[in-house]
């Protein structure tokens, strides 16, 4: 696709940004005139339309996207139960099982998705494995079938890493209304946010109740507690924002695809450049856009970067090191080699996709990564 020539209205595309509307600052304002600010009926209110809108039967407002994967971890693991964990994720994945007592068995990822290889997780199966826990890396949706398949098959708890996955379908159906638990992150930079929080969704009433005790220190009545629990409760204040942001989050995703329809067709003939794939049926939720430098060309990842970044094109790396190679994992991970988590650990790379991203500033952007793709070539021959 030949590039236009567009006038850039910006000196920086920055690979985030926050935006809150005087729809959110009025309601949390109205929040803290009322005094009211723990968790209270904004936040059932918030849970129920949560819940509505991903068609699950329960959605359990908590305090961060970590929370919600400790918690779901919290209610289904003994302590010394394995759980399959893809190396190729932001470390909450696997911390949150270490902290509820369970053992992360680390597996490698698709090449191409940087989604759990579940041929590679089954490999990894043993008399103690209890639980599976699969990323939607970037908004984009896994291997749905096979998880589910291999979940059946060895009698395993599924917590699905939703974090950066807000709005992403298979098949027409959201990936929050699947069993066993769902867990959403709505830090800042989320598809949606309500500063910080989190959300976790299920089918199952016995597992809601157990989260919802979990998350307020076991407490069924007033100072009468029937489990070990935690403060990871969600604020009516978080909440007046995140029913704001629900209200908005189709508008963005809209416009999240639209970003990247374009880049698709702006950055698909540039060799050595692998644009993001989604498996079909799937609606990719584009939290990140992340593409992939081949490591045969001539520039690196970290030179690419560098390059856009003179540019005025921030952009990031998610993630430079996979959870196995990780110091706080390395005793327990040994010396396995996961190759397909370690090559993207070391070729991503994810340019602005957000909603505030405008053509011009997509055209630029890809203007400039063909020019520094160019240079290196011109520089190795």
């Amino acid at each position: 696709m030949t590039i236009q020539s567009t006038q850039r209205n910006r000196t920086s595309i920055p690979i985030a940004q926050v935006e809150l509307t005087s729809g959110e600052i009025d309601a949390a304002v109205a929040v803290l005139r009322s005094g009211a600010i723990r968790q209270g009926k904004l936040c059932g209110q918030f849970e129920e339309l949560f819940a509505e809108l991903v068609g699950a039967r329960h959605a359990v407002a908590v305090s961060s996207g970590t929370a919600a994967l400790h918690l779901a971890w919290m209610a289904l693991l003994e302590p010394g139960d394995e759980v399959l964990v893809p190396a190729f994720t932001f470390i909450a994945t696997a911390s949150a099982v270490v902290l509820a007592g369970g053992r992360p068995i680390f597996c490698d990822v698709d090449p191409e998705t940087g989604m759990i290889d579940v041929a590679d997780a089954r490999g990894r199966l043993t008399p103690t494995t209890r639980g599976v826990a699969p990323v939607h890396l970037y908004g984009n949706v896994c291997d749905v079938a096979g998880v589910q398949e291999l979940a059946g098959e060895h009698d395993l708890h599924i917590v699905w890493d939703a974090a950066q996955a807000h709005g992403a379908s298979v098949d027409g159906r959201d990936v929050g209304s699947f069993d066993d638990l769902v867990c959403y992150s709505f830090y800042p930079t989320k598809n949606m946010t309500t500063a910080e929080g989190g959300m976790i969704t299920t089918n199952d009433d016995e597992l809601a109740g157990r989260l919802r005790l979990l998350r307020s220190h076991g407490q069924a009545d007033k100072y009468y507690h029937t489990l070990i629990g935690l403060n990871y409760r969600l604020t009516d204040l978080q909440a007046a924002i995140g029913l704001v942001q629900l209200n908005e989050l189709s508008t963005w995703l809209a416009q999240r695809r639209a970003n990247a329809r374009l880049l698709d067709g702006l950055l698909a003939d540039i060799p050595s450049i692998h644009i993001p794939t989604a498996a079909s049926g799937v609606e990719h939720a584009y939290h990140q856009y992340t593409i992939r430098v081949d490591p045969a060309c001539n520039i690196t990842r970290d030179e690419l970067q560098a390059a856009l970044q003179k540019q005025g094109v921030q952009t990031a790396v998610h993630y430079p090191r996979p959870l196995h190679q990780q110091p706080v994992f390395v005793d327990a991970s040994g010396s396995v080699s996961l190759p397909a988590s370690e090559a993207l650990a070391a070729s991503v790379l994810s340019l602005p996709i957000h909603p505030a991203v405008a053509d011009d500033d997509l055209h630029w952007i890809a203007r400039s990564l063909r020019t520094a793709m160019r240079s290196s070539t011109q520089k190795g021959s």
